[in-house]
């Protein structure tokens, strides 16, 4: 056995090669993550909402109060409005859970924002109006001012028609300012904690309005867009996900209202079968039947056959 003391040695500093190595590599990322990552998009905020499209705001304020908003007639986990959860045949898995974040899209998004915050005498009594007016003639202004405001010109709230409304213009208003200010977003996120970081209520409120779904259909990343997969700006995305946003791109998925549940349960189907395969008879043989084994190890295979060849006698 050769004796290690008869070979050349040099000193060797095991922690310079990694420190050096180390920052080599940090650097190597930075420079390539400035060059290669996503753009850095600001976040939209109520507060950048309701300064660039007050219409849309004050009309989603109005829909929020009629209880007609997509998060009023969501069902749950946010509410208990009827037949809303998303089925599989008699199986209502949405609602299974229950309402585990109740939201009250016209106390949560308006009123308690409003009666949070400092209010001229004005906006006080609209807040009182509207609290001892009945559940019905709450809704009925609120309605009559959102079908107003689909008629006005730009939907602009300056030029609605003269109409019973009661306190909603008021109120609308008056939140609109409150959202321009920026409150809105802190009174929305306000849970009584140290670190204010669940968003959920904020983005429901944007997610009714049509502002949040013009941003993103620009940058194609609506359901209809295989938005699920893209990155924002034309930057590679989640390809993974493609076979998951795929059935939402086709009948009947792509125009039921009950698609997400149906998408769910036939991703379950499909991946059970794919980690079920080497136990169903029939498919488990496709690979030997097909033989493409051979074609991708054709070297090997090839070898073994001039082998064997070589070891028949001739005769």
């Amino acid at each position: 056995m050769p004796d290690p003391a008869a070979f050349p040695t040099r000193p060797y500093d095991l922690l310079k090669e990694f420190t050096i190595a180390l920052v080599a590599v940090a650097l190597l990322t930075l420079a390539l993550a400035a060059v290669f990552s996503s753009p850095d998009v600001k976040p939209v905020t109520l507060a950048s909402w309701a300064r660039a499209d007050g219409a849309d705001f004050t009309a989603t304020a109005a829909a929020e109060l009629a209880g007609t908003s997509g998060t009023a007639e969501y069902g749950p986990p946010y509410n208990r409005t009827p037949d809303a959860a998303q089925k599989i045949g008699p199986v209502g898995l949405q609602g299974a859970a229950g309402v585990r974040i109740p939201v009250d899209s016209a106390d949560d998004f308006v009123l308690r924002p409003l009666a949070s915050a400092p209010q001229p005498p004005v906006v006080k009594a609209a807040l009182a109006a509207w609290a001892t007016a009945p559940a019905s003639r709450q809704q009925a202004w609120a309605k009559a001012y959102s079908d107003a405001l689909t008629k006005s010109p730009g939907g602009d709230p300056a030029k609605v028609a003269a109409g019973d409304y009661g306190p909603v213009p008021v109120l609308t208003a008056r939140l609109l300012d409150l959202a321009r200010s920026g409150a809105l977003d802190g009174e929305l996120q306000a849970e009584g904690r140290f670190y204010q970081t669940d968003y959920t209520r904020p983005l429901l409120f944007l997610s009714d309005g049509s502002y949040l779904e013009t941003l993103a259909r620009a940058q194609h990343l609506r359901g209809d867009q295989w938005g699920m997969m893209n990155e924002i700006g034309n930057y590679p995305g989640q390809a993974w996900l493609m076979l998951y946003t795929f059935w939402y791109q086709i009948e009947p998925f792509k125009s039921s209202g009950n698609a997400d549940a149906l998408i769910w349960s036939l991703m379950v189907v499909i991946s059970a079968g794919l980690v079920l395969v080497p136990f169903i008879p029939g498919v488990r043989s496709i690979p030997r039947w097909t033989r493409v084994h051979r074609l991708i190890w054709r070297p090997y295979y090839r070898d073994q056959e001039t082998a064997a060849r070589a070891r028949q006698p001739e005769g």
